[in-house]
């Protein structure tokens, strides 16, 4: 299968890169991002990883409705898309709001509906990777991060909206990581406990990237995998169980 991952430089699309280069079910990799995604540590590699299937492509304006012909000629054909693009809570104070609405929601949306518009593939299976917090009910907008919340809600509304209107083109699903940690990223305690306090749970990189792959790769098990999804079922496979 050929597997596209947005994001290409960020924390989650480094492991979902790392997982899927030992993973015998994807035999093509595109990494989509504004910068070239960087040759993976050796050190860090799996058993059996395979290098020559992956491919970096650089797109340096998401914002826009379409994609120039020679993106678009790389992504074709692919069987799955996931997008880990997105301004983080961290972020939102040196971002302006407008730019953030464009890179959580606005470039998904296209990015979604041009991707799938370049392959034959049936269904084509896409991850927007959203967070534990957001809220698709505006009534129920919380009073941390509220406007963010809603945010991330409308846009996981908008992708689901477009794979049930697809006629079965499409197939969709949301993930909603609580705090994400790795061996690279290990949150503070203080930081534990005060999302802890508002019902926030904790992943593991592993354990997101590997329920992702298994998602893509053998069929969703479900339109949207809270935290508790993504602990199981990530840690079921191989590289996510570590």
């Amino acid at each position: 299968m050929k597997l596209i991952i947005t994001g290409s430089t960020g924390f989650l699309a480094t492991e979902l890169t790392r997982q899927s280069l030992s993973n015998p079910l994807i035999t093509s990799l595109i990494t989509l991002g504004r910068k070239p995604c960087p040759p993976p540590d050796p050190s860090t590699l799996l058993p059996n990883a395979d290098l020559s299937k992956l491919k970096s492509v650089i797109l340096e304006d998401f914002d826009r409705d379409d994609y120039p012909d020679n993106i678009k000629s790389d992504l074709s054909n692919a069987d799955a898309c996931i997008w880990t693009i997105a301004i983080t809570p961290a972020q939102l104070k040196t971002v302006p709001w407008e730019t953030t609405v464009k890179v959580c929601r606005d470039y998904a949306v296209t990015g979604i509906k041009v991707i799938s518009s370049l392959t034959d593939k049936r269904p084509f299976r896409f991850v927007y990777v959203s967070g534990a917090n957001a809220v698709r009910d505006p009534a129920k907008k919380p009073l941390l991060l509220g406007d963010y919340c809603v945010l991330r809600g409308e846009a996981e509304n908008k992708i689901l909206e477009f794979g049930k209107t697809s006629g079965g083109r499409v197939e969709v699903a949301i993930a909603k990581p609580g705090i994400i940690s790795g061996p690279t990223k290990e949150t503070g305690v203080l930081v534990r406990v005060f999302f802890g306090v508002v019902g926030i749970g904790k992943v593991r990189v592993g354990q997101v990237a590997g329920a992702l792959l298994e998602g893509v790769a053998k069929g969703f098990e479900r339109e949207t995998y809270e935290n508790e999804d993504l602990v199981r079922v990530g840690s079921g496979t191989v590289a996510g169980g570590e």
